[in-house]
């Protein structure tokens, strides 16, 4: 739980060499699923995405489409926007590292960790992997000699002057980190992974944060020579944002909570927080690392293929189901499978026949046999389930075990499907027994409209749908779970909806 009024939420930036696909989406609604969770609790949340512009990658992706590099960054920019916009991420802020603010920002951070007195100049030789923009060491390549995230790229031999941050010197003030947060980096296992790697460190460790002869980036400040490593460049986004250098960044800084992929765990678990230590500014709350997303044995990325578009995985049955499959299937802590497969599955099984099928029936009944007015009704053991189910659902959304959030929630689209089955409304009205009947369809009312408010942050366009169907004011992507136990569902209007998530054979 955060501690400040604000939740600042961030994910990493997209580097502006490709179109987005399924593994940028995965990371961008997962933290989207976390941002809409804090504000149904009641929290004013900054959300943070962006785009990485600079660096040897950007420049060459340019350079291979025969085109200027600020023309292709804003032709990639473009496309990620949309495709956000498209996917319902409620970012608030969406940072692009080629702007002004940004460069501000860089400038100030390496003259504050300059004046500390832990940057020196030098010349590195080493093997270099444009795809992850960083210097590998012997120990980081494969047995093939290639880089294990991008084995299909060419690894390079650089030789060239450079400016160094002294990581080494943190080394010690980073365990005192680790053992006095243990929640610093989640998962776990990430926790253990980073320990191990920081306290392999030698008190003299440097590493490069600039390039020789690269132009494309942002100048190194008061060395025209050089321009500031993009990865360095790229972190410090997170402060940008804030408004930083300005006072008023403390506002909102320390973030609380990076969301990032394993392949970029060392920079913001391990570098990030000795460059914000060096220069005297706080460090994150904490950073949650992700799995990959994979499609037969591999991972989705550019670098090793993408066999299926973003495009295609939308149209297959829409942008709400999507967000949940991918929420549900593909566990927020390790790594998860996608298959176009799996996929009809669970939107067949869980949201046509499951939470499609729910709505439709309890909003059809109620018009049916009360006239389309939601009854004022006694509670039942469906809704004793749904306090049980919501203070479940709460620990693990607040843990960011998102894919336990949508199961425990879906207990409560199983039970109330099972309710209709065993109080059987068709038979009650026969039978003209009226009382049992209203309990009966304002208990699957309630149950349908809190099932809207926990799952708003999953499927917030068919939420939406819902809770404008039982004739509620707003919008559940809107509501609080303040309301949650005393849902204002009486004498709510209901209209029976069209199919919520129409068969495959429907869809026109």
């Amino acid at each position: 739980m955060a501690t400040r009024p604000d939740f600042y939420i961030t994910t990493a930036i997209d580097y502006s060499n490709g179109e987005p696909h399924l593994g940028h989406a995965f990371e961008k609604i997962g933290a989207d699923c976390v941002a809409r969770y804090r504000r149904l609790r009641g929290d004013k949340v900054q959300f943070v995405i962006g785009m990485d512009e600079h660096g040897q990658k950007v420049a060459q992706a340019a350079s291979e489409a025969g085109v200027d590099a600020h023309a292709w960054i804003d032709r990639i920019a473009e496309q990620f926007e949309s495709a956000w916009s498209e996917l319902a991420i409620s970012n608030t802020d969406f940072i692009r590292t080629t702007e002004d603010r940004h460069r501000k920002a860089v400038e100030e951070l390496f003259r504050r960790i300059q004046r500390a007195g832990y940057l020196s100049e030098g010349v590195y030789e080493g093997h270099y992997c444009v795809g992850c923009e960083a210097f590998k060491l012997e120990k980081d390549l494969d047995e093939r000699g290639q880089c294990p995230t991008h084995p299909t790229r060419e690894i390079t031999w650089l030789e060239e002057p450079n400016y160094f941050f002294q990581i080494g010197r943190f080394r010690d003030r980073l365990l005192e980190l680790y053992d006095e947060r243990p929640d610093f980096v989640q998962p776990k296992k990430k926790y253990n992974e980073i320990v191990n790697v920081v306290r392999d460190w030698p008190a003299d460790q440097a590493v490069s944060v600039s390039r020789a002869r690269l132009p494309w980036g942002i100048p190194w400040p008061d060395d025209p020579e050089h321009t500031v490593y993009v990865w360095f460049d790229a972190l410090i986004n997170y402060l940008t944002a804030t408004g930083f250098p300005d006072d008023r960044y403390t506002d909102t800084w320390p973030a609380d909570v990076h969301v990032i992929g394993p392949d970029i765990l060392r920079f913001h678990a391990a570098m990030w927080p000795a460059m914000l230590i060096a220069a005297d500014v706080p460090v994150p709350s904490m950073v949650w690392c992700h799995g990959w997303v994979r499609t037969g044995g591999e991972r989705f990325s550019k670098s090793a293929g993408v066999a299926v578009s973003l495009r295609e995985i939308i149209d297959q049955h829409g942008v709400d189901a999507l967000r949940y499959f991918l929420l549900r299937e593909v566990p927020w802590d390790s790594d998860g499978a996608f298959t176009l497969e799996r996929f009809d599955v669970r939107y067949t099984a869980e949201l046509a026949d499951g939470l499609g099928n729910l709505v439709s029936r309890v909003t059809s009944m109620i018009t049916r046999y009360l006239g389309g007015t939601v009854p004022h009704a006694s509670q039942t053991e469906l809704d004793t389930l749904a306090t049980e189910i919501a203070s479940s659902y709460c620990d693990a959304m607040d843990r960011h075990l998102l894919h336990q959030g949508a199961e425990h929630a879906w207990r409560l689209v199983d039970r109330a499907n099972a309710f209709v089955e065993q109080r059987a409304p068709w038979t009650l009205a026969k039978e003209g027994r009226t009382e049992a009947l209203e309990e009966t369809l304002g208990a699957l009312a309630r149950a349908v409209a809190r099932l809207a408010l926990l799952l708003s942050p999953f499927l917030p366009g068919k939420c939406d749908e819902i809770w404008c169907t039982l004739g509620l004011a707003g919008a559940a992507s809107d509501a609080s779970l303040d309301i949650y136990h005393d849902i204002p569902v009486v004498g709510g209007k209901v209209e029976k909806p069209a199919p919520l998530f129409p068969k495959t054979e429907n869809i026109p």
